[in-house]
């Protein structure tokens, strides 16, 4: 049997990949559907787990790291009566005011690879607060699998909310300067984008791969924005072009980096379609947006 890497599988396995984890196809279909891109003595099964995350390997800051002091906080939902999990860090030792990002999430809930971009970004001198939009239905369960099927439950403009609330949240922390990011991944990304939309006193927004405002909503955006695209993630950017033409037409700040050569999912470092590289030089240019928008 062949070995199974990134370079190896037909493209097609990405795009029904793709459309596995956005809900478009269930698993079932996927892998009835994959079989016809294999080689022989490879199954569609083996194909599923090697595009599947793997958190415990791809790790970079470590939840017990000294130099971080990270605890889960609850915060009011904002639809009332309730509280909404979420993770806060920032570094052990800080004796002045930081500036904060909120880290938005995936479609599948706070998973170990999003703590672990948070906690990134607390590293690179920041108070982060990632927030789980599950906790309504008791949380992240522990696979993203299970997650998906739990974020479909909850109404999105609710979860925007809820995200809004964690902007709330650490703009009043007092070890947080007042001036917030945000940062965010597929869904996230478009949560990103919405954030900077509704919320006026935002300072940045980067988006990665997310979906796009409408032309009537870019008109309120006040947030300099950093979007990162995949140049083969071909559902997402279908909406790019009419995005940009509006930040042109309403004279907004932004910059886009279009990454050559790889695929959705670019920047999550616990699956094959993670490039390196591009991820290093996306994240890199990130926290240097950050800290040119918020750190005072």
């Amino acid at each position: 049997m062949d070995k199974l890497t990134p370079e190896n599988l037909n493209p097609e396995i990405y795009n029904l990949f793709d459309k596995y984890v956005h809900s478009q196809i269930d698993r079932r279909q996927f892998l009835r559907s994959v079989g016809k891109y294999t080689a022989a003595g490879i199954s569609a099964n083996s194909v599923l787990a090697f595009l599947s995350p793997n958190y415990a390997e791809a790790v970079q800051i470590a939840a017990n790291d000294e130099r971080l002091k990270t605890e889960y906080i609850e915060y009011d939902s904002a639809k009332g009566g309730g509280s909404i999990k979420a993770l806060l860090s920032r570094k052990a030792e800080v004796k002045d005011k930081l500036p904060g990002i909120v880290v938005v999430h995936e479609n599948r809930g706070l998973n170990p690879h999003i703590e672990d971009v948070a906690r990134r970004g607390a590293i690179d001198g920041f108070i982060t607060i990632a927030p789980d939009a599950l906790t309504p239905l008791g949380g992240y369960p522990g696979n993203d699998d299970d997650g998906r099927a739990l974020q479909k439950k909850r109404d999105r403009n609710e979860m925007l909310e809820d995200f809004i609330a964690a902007y709330d949240y650490l703009y009043n922390h007092p070890e947080c300067n007042g001036c917030i990011g945000v940062v965010g991944f597929c869904f996230g990304g478009s949560i990103a984008n919405k954030m900077a939309v509704r919320i006026p006193g935002l300072k940045a927004a980067v988006p990665f791969y997310g979906g796009q405002p409408s032309a009537d909503e870019v008109a309120l955006i006040h947030a300099p924005l950093l979007l990162h695209y995949a140049e083969q993630d071909k559902r997402v950017n279908a909406g790019w072009p009419a995005y940009e033409e509006a930040l042109k037409k309403h004279k907004k700040e932004y910059i886009v980096h279009v990454y050559p050569d790889v695929k959705h999912g670019f920047h999550n470092d616990t699956t094959p379609r993670f490039d390196k590289p591009s991820a290093s030089l996306a994240w890199q240019r990130s926290i240097d947006f950050f800290r040119q928008k918020l750190v005072k």
